[in-house]
């Protein structure tokens, strides 16, 4: 039966709402009104939906998330407060919340779906809640995760001590601040994708994060890319893919 047939006997009272629907297939949009969750997306692009709790109400997080979780999908929120996490955790006993990251998250199976890893490395401990963000959000997509915190420019030796599992990794993601050296640093030492993320720790002239992205768009290191500033979820998504290749 085509959908103008269907539609015409919904119309003439033929059939009900409910026998009419289940003759279209599913479109995988779950509508709430307020939110509309995308429950196809992990099928169409290997990445799930996730929920940026900044800006939404702690009601419309603890509502996404209980409907994501009835779905059956796994879940993940970014930039969640306390109160986020705590409403969360009503309905979903299990999740769990990352203070540094600002996560919370919700995984049905625990089992590493990769075989290689991600190695994150931050430049300084300053980089640490960007990293961490990444470092959660690459183990919910199914990775391994190595990593590498305080090794920036600054010390530079501290990075050659840990030179080893760096390179050991599929892809890297390198968070910094400041001046942002240390992805083109990183990106001149090994074979292997290179994600930088700056992130908006430093003094006045690194202009909230703007000098550090744009000393990272401008690297002459090779093989190297750039995510928005502060965006571990960004580079954890972009590392995953490469990663599951």
């Amino acid at each position: 039966m085509n959908p103008k047939d269907i539609l015409e006997k919904y119309k003439n009272g033929e059939i009900d709402l409910t026998e009419a629907l289940e003759h279209f297939p599913d479109r995988g949009i779950e509508e709430m009104g307020f939110a509309t969750i995308d429950t196809d997306r992990q099928r169409r692009t290997g990445l799930p939906e996730v929920i940026y709790a900044s800006g939404k109400t702690v009601e419309q997080v603890k509502m996404i998330a209980e409907r994501m979780h009835q779905n059956g999908i796994n879940v993940l929120a970014t930039r969640v407060t306390q109160e986020m996490a705590d409403a969360v955790k009503t309905v979903i006993p299990d999740a769990e919340y990352n203070e540094l990251a600002k996560t919370v998250s919700y995984r049905r199976t625990g089992e590493i779906e990769s075989r290689g890893y991600i190695a994150i490395v931050a430049a300084g401990t300053s980089d640490m809640p960007v990293a961490e963000e990444a470092a959660v959000t690459a183990r919910f997509l199914g990775n391994r995760v190595e990593t590498i915190y305080d090794v920036g420019v600054a010390g530079i030796h501290r990075l050659f001590n840990k030179l080893e599992i760096i390179r050991n990794a599929r892809v890297i993601i390198v968070v910094a601040g400041m001046e942002g050296a240390l992805t083109s640093v990183v990106g001149g030492l090994v074979h292997k994708p290179v994600i930088g993320v700056p992130t908006s720790i430093g003094y006045g002239a690194n202009f909230q994060g703007l000098s550090a992205l744009l000393a990272m768009l401008n690297s002459c290191a090779s093989g190297v890319s750039v995510v928005n500033i502060d965006n571990g979820f960004g580079a954890a998504c972009q590392a995953s893919l490469i990663n599951q290749l």
